[in-house]
């Protein structure tokens, strides 16, 4: 049963079965949204969805390091600011199953007009962007910070963009930006599999691991600046890429 996924064959198969279930779900979403609310209906048939595809494209995955957070992180108590790094398109659908709290994304706002992926981030509270002008940017950040300070946990890929070669691009700065305005905990945060399993630029599934370890908060009051939030969030991050790829 598990060859199959390994011939071009079954990786067009798994394409074509993960691009077809997407609008399937979001429906399922949509349906469940008057009956539990928009983010309970996304946080349960999303996951549902994403532990669904792994399961069909055999895509193993495990977390570690959650028990080592604070209580009031996993309780829910402390929202914080997940950064990983970014190798594939299926990064954000594994770390939907894959954490046990509820985590949006922040997109730009072109992303809410989207049929069925918009309508899905609608539903999940996903933090849109303005980045028309430099004053609505500003102002959507505030805003940002102040839905993560009311208790929304948020994940960035500071690279912005997945990586094409599986090394760590250089680093954005908004999203330091935006947890220090937030004041919140940083989580630095590996996610490794991505690369092999749907690099940049393919559309081929392959079967294989991912493997998401979490690090030790950072809190970015205790740095200078941005720059040294910046660089001690990609030093932590780097080290658990490389722990993740030596297990």
């Amino acid at each position: 049963m598990a060859n199959w996924r390994d011939t071009g064959f079954g990786g067009i198969v798994m394409a074509v079965w993960a691009l077809a279930s997407v609008p399937l779900t979001v429906i399922g979403i949509l349906l469940a949204v008057p009956f539990l609310g928009r983010r309970r209906a996304f946080f349960t048939v999303g996951p549902l969805f994403a532990r669904g595809m792994a399961w069909f494209c055999h895509i193993p995955f495990t977390l570690r390091g959650w028990e080592q957070l604070p209580e009031a992180i996993r309780e829910g108590r402390q929202s914080v600011i997940f950064m990983s790094n970014h190798e594939s398109q299926l990064d954000p659908p594994i770390l939907v199953a894959a954490l046990p709290v509820p985590a949006v994304y922040i997109a730009k706002k072109e992303l809410q007009y989207v049929p069925f992926i918009g309508w899905a981030a609608w539903a999940a509270g996903v933090i849109f962007i303005d980045r028309g002008d430099r004053d609505r940017a500003f102002r959507s950040i505030r805003n940002a910070a102040a839905q993560i300070r009311g208790g929304k946990n948020v994940v960035i890929f500071p690279e912005g963009t997945r990586s094409r070669t599986g090394q760590m691009l250089p680093f954005k700065k908004g999203g330091f930006a935006l947890a220090q305005d937030a004041d919140v905990p940083i989580v630095p945060m590996a996610t490794v599999g991505g690369f092999h399993v749907l690099a940049s630029g393919s559309l081929r599934i392959r079967p294989g691991r991912y493997t998401v370890i979490l690090g030790e908060p950072v809190n970015p009051s205790d740095f200078p600046d941005r720059e040294s939030l910046m660089k001690g969030v990609r030093a932590r991050i780097e080290a658990l890429v490389a722990e993740a790829r030596a297990s």
